[in-house]
Formats: C-alpha cells, structure tokens, sequence
C-alpha cells in the first residue's frame, strides 16, 4: 500500500508492505545502534521463530528513504493480536528525518492497528514521539548502559574494589572455565536458559529464536559459556551491533551461586566487548531500583529513558504483563514443572505476549 502526500516542496510516499525495499539497511546504517534494533534481520528472525507476521512502513522523498518503522503482527489464541516494534527486543518504533515524517508514519501504524482489530500498537521509543494517536506510555524502566574503555586493564581500573573483589573469587577458581562460540555454544546456552526461565516461572523462548539470530547476524552474535566441571551453569547471548554490545538474554543456575559464576559471565562479556572495540555494553532495561538495576550499576552502568508508546484500542497495560499480579498463581505452578515440559509448551505459550 502506498500513500501519496503533497507538501510545499515535494511528494512524501508512504508505504505499508509485508516486504521491506532494498535500501531499508542502508537507510538504518546512519542511525548507528539506534538503526540496528529496525534491521530487516530481526524480522527474519521473528518471522521464522515466532511466526510473527512483519509489516514495513516506509516513507520515500526524492526517492530516497527518510523514515521507517518495522512493525511485527504478534496473534496468539491466549492473549490475541498485537501490532509491536520491536518484540523480544528492548528499542525499536520509528526513525526519521524529521517529527513531521514520524508523525506520518505513525498515523499509518495507528491505521494500521485500527484495520487488523489488534488489542494495541506498541512502539519501543528511546525518545518520546509527540502524535495524538498515541494514547499511553510505560516510563516505568530504564535502558543501562555502560561506557566502555579502550583497554580491559582500564576497564577492571574502573571497577570499585568491592565488585573486583567479586570478580576475583570465580576468576581463581579453578572448577570454572569459559567457552565462546556460536551454534556450539547453543545447547549449553538454551539449556541454563530453559532452567532460569522455569525458576523464575517465565516460559521460555524457542531455542529457534537464538539459532536465528545466529544465522541472520553471523559473526556480530556469539554465546559465552561458563562451565563448572565441565557443565553449564551460567551463559549469555551477545550481539555486536555498531559501537554497542548488547545482552538480550542472559541466565545462570541458581544452585551455583556460590561460585559467583555470573560475576565471571559479566565480566567476561565486558572483555570480549573491549577486546571488539566496542563503544558501549546494553545491559538491557530494568525497573528503578529493583535488584537488576542494582546489579548493573555496579558495574558503572547508567540509566536512559525508554519511553514505551502506545495505542490502546482494548483492554490496558497490565493483561499480559507478568508483574502486573494476575498471573502470580500460574508463576508460582510452573515453577514446580518439569523443565522438559516447559521447553514443549513454553514457546507456544510465549511467542504470544508481546
């Protein structure tokens, strides 16, 4: 679907289509990290491991891109439709040259919404989007985010003492060992995962999502391993994007916390960060104060606004948010299942929240 728009000085075309055009990538490189959360990737990869179905919108002038907004149509037969940008991940919802142009892409993702009957629209803004059709906003996290240095001496300088101190135990215990790889990390990685989700009683994703990512972003993803013995007791997901790692999933056993092995995760990861040249590390968003934000502000994390935007058109915020309080019985009875079972019915079960 196209949409032709007459300004003073030139044709704006707006597009809405389940492909996106040739330079949507091109377009994003200028936006740098920012740019990486809209990559057409992700839509490969949520298409494939979720079933999620993508929708690009686009507008061209002068035939050149100057804005974009990738959404993802998420339906399931337990919480329904939504319309996301971007699911799984933390950042996503519009780009553009100027708020004129987010505006209009806007006014199409809220048509959009208001034509596939979705409960509502969610844009993962960094930056809040000024537009009338946006009805809600969650400011109730924080991204935090790392500054890294040049050289992993200036990076262990930089830590406080109490957090070296940490750091060390595992470091000197020689029962742990670390392991990066990619698809040979895999099972070692979903299997930490699969077990932290259930104690925490989240169903977990697919092990198809990450083998996506794997595929889709090559070398720019990898998985670090931390072994006691030989087994897997803590693992993260890493993405290399421009200048900024991020963690979008990470996991350690909680039976194994005596050795501190997800201090020695973390801080192999800030390592391998700095050893890639990389500007900064994206812990991800945690709420205010809780013990997440805690954890990583120790490392010298600090926090940036994530301003969550929304189109309500049915129900509200709270329906398919695990701490909204409605879901803490089946929390609490799917942290006594079986873990073999969770890695059956999980994935259905969660390919549906967005």
């Amino acid at each position: 679907m196209t949409t032709m728009l007459k300004t003073q000085t030139n044709t704006i075309k707006l597009h809405c289509e389940a492909s996106p055009p040739p330079n949507w990538n091109s377009y994003l490189t200028a936006w740098g990290y920012d740019g990486f959360h809209l990559r057409i990737e992700w839509a490969t990869v949520f298409e494939k491991a979720f079933r999620h179905r993508p929708r690009f919108l686009w507008a061209e002038q002068n035939h050149k891109i100057v804005g974009v907004l990738p959404l993802m149509h998420i339906s399931g037969p337990i919480f329904g439709s939504f319309l996301v940008s971007q699911p799984y991940l933390n950042s996503g919802g519009v780009l553009a040259d100027s708020a004129h142009i987010a505006s209009l892409l806007i006014d199409q993702a809220v048509n959009l919404a208001d034509s596939l009957n979705v409960k509502h629209l969610e844009l993962r803004h960094e930056r809040q989007a000024v537009h009338n059709g946006l009805n809600s906003v969650n400011t109730e996290k924080v991204h935090m985010r790392l500054v890294l240095p040049s050289s992993e001496d200036e990076l262990w300088a930089g830590l406080k003492s109490k957090l070296r101190s940490q750091i060390r135990k595992p470091l000197n215990d020689p029962s742990l060992s670390i392991a990066f790889g990619r698809v040979d990390q895999l099972n070692a990685f979903y299997s930490v995962f699969c077990q932290n989700m259930r104690d925490l009683g989240t169903p977990p994703f697919s092990k198809k999502l990450f083998l996506e990512m794997l595929a889709q972003f090559g070398e720019s993803a990898e998985i670090c391993t931390v072994l006691s013995h030989g087994q897997p007791v803590a693992a993260g997901f890493l993405l290399h994007g421009p200048e900024v790692t991020l963690i979008p999933s990470a996991s350690s056993l909680r039976k194994f916390n005596h050795t501190a092995c997800n201090m020695l995760l973390y801080w192999h990861c800030l390592r391998r960060s700095v050893e890639r040249g990389q500007k900064a590390f994206d812990f991800g968003r945690s709420s205010h104060d809780s013990g997440t934000f805690k954890f990583k502000q120790q490392w010298g994390a600090v926090e940036h606004p994530a301003v969550w935007q929304y189109r309500l058109r049915k129900g509200d915020l709270t329906d398919v948010r695990p701490n909204s309080g409605k879901f803490d019985k089946m929390i609490a009875v799917w942290q006594k299942l079986p873990i073999w079972l969770t890695k059956i019915i999980g994935p259905e079960i969660v390919r549906g929240i967005p």
